[in-house]
């Protein structure tokens, strides 16, 4: 049933304010300065029947303890509100802190891949100085602050409305390349004679909701767009990369008060580069640099402004919500023992030709895959199904679906192109993470993202995914 829709949002700053460790890649990496402010912006709307929560963070990913944690924190706080309908997301940025909730020295690359290696050759347990935020420091600090959005938001609900919106820029490219010999590779090189394709698509569509006070003012944005926020996902800063110049941007014409909250559709094999240009097109920005994350926040911003005159024009202050939460299990993609058996022979080959010599934290990187398969044929009986977290929801004509996956693209266009919903607004990496949720022609390339030390879940999960998705959305819409 349609109903009077109230509104509430709230911005909070997450940027630590000492240096940190910085999660992403497989080396230690400690940031030296703040290139743009992280935050989490929480917007909370419903109508007397039903609610919706959504939660962005820029970070690389949101944990199950920490959505554990922060409802905890919210209990008794917030009236009305179901805390089991928060959606959190990742924007996954490689640019923001290693943390954790439980107070012990972190010790970094010192997991899957460290576990099989002589105890003399492992890692040095990170070590942190005092000028140096802890991952537990850091992992207090944010539990805390989004607890404190989610309540602000709730808190200050309205009366509102929105608008949809839609738009497109070039923002995320396929980043595994596919060769002659069958194989794959993330960020493999394209200008080699048997380069044959990019293994998958992009999509330009951007999904946009525009939010409204009962006054017509534009009070915020959600934006979704289908690319990890990663241009300098190398650097040694914090950074919300891309979206720190699109919320820049977007201020700049709309004034500071307004909010924006970003989503990272299903995008476990884009980015924000094009592999078949990498090395010869001169004319554009540099996609590993700042100029790249700059041009990308005008592409999207230009978009979202262009939109907005037409959107404006459509707001809706009464509307039908319907928010649906399942825990679903996933069947862990299974080792056979060959697998295994080869797994382990090429990594004490591997280790054989260090002999002494301790492991620098960076050269775990190339033991990920081989202790992974390892690792998973010795866990795999004990633990048959990874169980997440799902969420789909109903506004209007719009349609909400959260995972915690580093999702294959494929897999949201699947959802995308099958909802009864007019748009249908993907969120990975939402309430946990999942890691890569891979597609059977990429598993069948391998190469890291689609190895079995990439992913809790293969192909078959995808599909449990997208059938379970679909089915609760398109309920949704059937039902009156």
């Amino acid at each position: 049933m349609e109903k009077e829709l109230r509104i509430g949002w709230c911005e909070k700053d997450i940027t630590p304010a000492k240096p940190v460790s910085l999660l992403g890649q497989f080396y230690k990496r400690v940031s030296e300065y703040v290139h743009s402010p992280i935050t989490v912006t929480v917007l909370a709307v419903e109508n007397g029947e039903d609610q919706l929560v959504l939660g962005s963070c820029d970070l690389c990913s949101v944990t199950a303890d920490v959505m554990e944690t922060v409802r905890e924190r919210l209990e008794g706080k917030c009236d009305g509100l179901d805390l089991s309908k928060i959606i959190l997301g990742a924007t996954h940025i490689h640019t923001g802190p290693i943390f954790d909730l439980k107070p012990q020295e972190d010790l970094f690359g010192l997991q899957t891949a460290a576990r099989y290696l002589p105890e003399h050759l492992r890692p040095l347990a990170e070590k942190y100085t005092d000028d140096m935020m802890t991952p537990y420091e850091y992992g207090v600090f944010l539990v805390n602050r989004i607890a404190e959005a989610i309540e602000e938001a709730w808190n200050n609900r309205k009366p509102g409305g929105y608008a949809p919106g839609f738009a497109r820029a070039v923002v995320g490219h396929c980043r595994r390349t596919t060769y002659s010999d069958g194989t794959a590779k993330m960020y493999g090189r394209t200008d080699t004679e048997n380069f044959v394709s990019l293994e998958g698509g992009n999509d330009s569509g951007i999904e946009l909701m525009y939010i409204f006070d009962r006054q017509e003012q534009l009070t915020g944005i959600v934006i979704n767009v289908a690319c990890p926020s990663q241009v300098i996902e190398h650097k040694n800063v914090i950074s919300a990369d891309y979206w720190g110049e699109v919320k820049r941007l977007l201020r700049e014409k709309y004034g500071d008060h307004l909010y924006v909250l970003p989503q990272c559709s299903a995008a476990g094999d884009q980015s924000p580069r094009d592999l078949i240009r990498r090395f010869k097109n001169t004319h554009e920005a540099d996609f590993y640099d700042f100029e790249g994350l700059i041009e990308i926040g005008k592409r999207i911003s230009n978009a979202v402004i262009q939109e907005y005159d037409y959107a404006k024009n459509r707001i809706t202050f009464d509307s039908v919500i319907s928010h649906k939460v399942e825990m679903i299990d996933f069947p862990t993609r299974r080792v056979t023992e060959a697998e295994y058996l080869e797994a382990k022979k090429s990594f004490e080959a591997y280790v054989a030709t260090r002999r002494n010599k301790r492991y620098a934290a960076g050269e775990i990187s190339s033991l990920h895959g081989y202790a992974g398969i390892m690792r998973r044929y010795e866990t795999q009986d004990e633990n048959p199904y990874y169980r997440a977290e799902i969420h789909t929801a109903r506004l209007g004509n719009l349609a909400f679906a959260s995972n915690p996956f580093e999702l294959f693209l494929d897999y949201g266009l699947q959802i995308k192109a099958l909802s009864k919903a007019d748009q249908t607004f993907i969120i990975q990496l939402a309430n946990d993470s999942g890691s890569y949720l891979p597609t059977e022609k990429a598993e069948k390339g391998g190469h890291y993202s689609a190895v079995v030390a990439s992913g809790k879940t293969g192909h078959e999960g995808g599909a449990i995914l997208v059938n379970k998705t679909l089915q609760s959305i398109n309920e949704m819409f059937t039902q009156q």
